[in-house]
């Protein structure tokens, strides 16, 4: 075999070799959003993209370590969280694609149905502005409370006008909110959390958001890298029809594909 003849096959042989799969790294929180990406990290794979997972016990934390490039992505928050923290903070971050929504819902270990709520009772709400805010659009949909006209999607606790029950409202960490239950007559709690501590938002909440809630969750990428081709293939792998039956199939109505 000529020399010419093995350098030609030698050349052949690496250009049929696949592509060596670009990593990035995504935070989330855990429960329905790391086992939604487990479904989708697959797929990206056959694309060309492997994901690393890491997993965040609060909300805080994916946010900045996102701003600060420990992270290429995150998957854990909707929009108008993201919106407050990057006001607040100065984040460069954007959304890039709608992701599932988790209707909030309320939870109790005194009660049975929102109308047995006595006066005085206490209420748990997460401390951030846009679940909190949530929340007390929530009970404001119930009849519970009256907020100000005008407060759009984050209110607080100084927007409400109308107490008739003269709810006592405790604002803690959103993932402290299922130990919570045992102190409080209700307590609102995330989607995640509320899976994470084994309760069943489809028949366990006593009160629950509409399913078009405007609170869509999101993927958030730095605003610089927006464009950089692995964000469309992060995209087109989770909004596939597996990962859609995977919601159906696993979470049953407790969370919804936003895309």
């Amino acid at each position: 075999m000529s020399l010419k003849t093995i350098l030609a096959a030698a050349a052949f042989a690496l250009a049929v070799q696949p592509a060596v799969a670009e990593t990035v790294k995504i935070g989330v929180t855990p429960g329905p959003h790391a086992e939604i990406l487990e479904q989708v990290k697959p797929i990206a794979h056959a694309k060309g993209l492997d994901i690393e997972i890491v997993e965040f016990s609060d909300y805080v934390v994916p946010n900045a370590a996102l701003d600060t490039g420990e992270l290429d992505a995150n998957s854990f928050q909707h929009e108008p969280y993201l919106v407050n923290e990057i006001e607040k903070r100065g984040y460069k971050l954007s959304k890039v694609a709608n992701t599932v929504t988790f209707p909030i819902g309320i939870y109790s270990k005194k009660i049975k149905a929102i109308g047995e709520l006595r006066d005085g009772a206490k209420v748990g709400i997460p401390n951030d502005p846009t679940n909190g805010g949530r929340v007390l659009l929530l009970l404001q949909s119930a009849g519970l409370i009256t907020l100000a006209d005008g407060v759009g999607l984050k209110p607080t606790v100084l927007d409400i006008t109308g107490n008739p029950k003269q709810l006592e409202i405790v604002e803690l960490d959103a993932a402290q909110l299922p130990r919570s239950l045992d102190d409080t007559d209700i307590s609102a709690i995330n989607t995640n959390y509320a899976v994470e501590a084994g309760l069943d938002p489809g028949k366990d909440a006593i009160l629950r958001e509409a399913a078009d809630s405007p609170y869509v969750n999101i993927i958030a990428v730095q605003t610089a890298r927006k464009d950089e081709p692995w964000v469309k293939t992060l995209v087109e792998s989770y909004h596939t029809d597996a990962v859609k039956q995977f919601l159906q199939t696993r979470f049953k109505g407790a969370v919804i594909a936003g895309w």
